[in-house]
């Protein structure tokens, strides 16, 4: 196993006190945190969101992508509830890394949109690789996950992961005239169920896909 738990420490946010507890991933030379609130252990479904790290959007605020929005709506919505879990993946740029997503931005500049920044830098839309939740999960000891996301490739690739994704749950955040064209490519070219907004709260049972 390359993830490994390290430890874990008391987190005060401005939505409440977490968990934070540490993973390290020695195959990629990374550290990955989780974020927890409440009970998290058991068989009951649990509110969670599998968040890839965005320098620009989560610390900077940039509005060139809804990332901080969406990040800052999850710790609310758990915090609201109680309880929950957040997955922090140290996966930038949907898996390109920080230097190539600053390449990727400059393409943009010029034109280009989200997926074909990537594609000309000779990487995939998407990179990202969600195979080390298991140890996290087996860890934390979490069975089902209500999935906070507009992407319902993530949810296929948790489910032919093996983790139980009992329900989709809409996270509709952050849009403004900065990344409208980025959100219509994600909706566009990568599938993201997005209707703006107002869909917030919206929710879809896997079972119906």
């Amino acid at each position: 196993m390359t993830v490994r738990y390290v430890e874990s420490s008391k987190l005060p946010t401005p939505w409440g006190i977490f968990e934070m507890h540490g993973f390290e991933d020695s195959a990629n030379n990374k550290e990955h945190v989780v974020l927890s609130m409440g009970q998290i252990e058991g068989d009951e479904p649990i509110m969670a969101r599998i968040h890839s790290e965005c320098l620009t959007g989560d610390a900077l605020f940039s509005l060139r992508c809804d990332c901080g929005a969406q990040l800052q709506a999850a710790m609310h919505k758990i915090a609201l509830q109680g309880r929950g879990v957040i997955f922090y993946l140290r996966q930038e740029g949907r898996g390109i890394g920080l230097l190539n997503k600053i390449k990727a931005y400059h393409l943009q500049d010029c034109g280009a949109d989200t997926v074909e920044a990537n594609e000309r830098l000779g990487f995939g839309a998407d990179m990202r690789d969600y195979s080390i939740l298991k140890p996290m999960l087996e860890h934390l000891k979490i069975k089902q996950l209500k999935l906070m996301t507009n992407n319902p490739r993530k949810v296929k690739a948790l489910q032919e992961l093996g983790v139980n994704v009992v329900e989709r749950v809409a996270h509709e955040r952050g849009r403004n005239p900065h990344n409208a064209k980025y959100l219509e490519t994600k909706k566009g070219k990568l599938g993201h169920l997005l209707e703006g907004d107002e869909g917030e709260g919206q929710s879809e049972d896997q079972a119906k896909d």
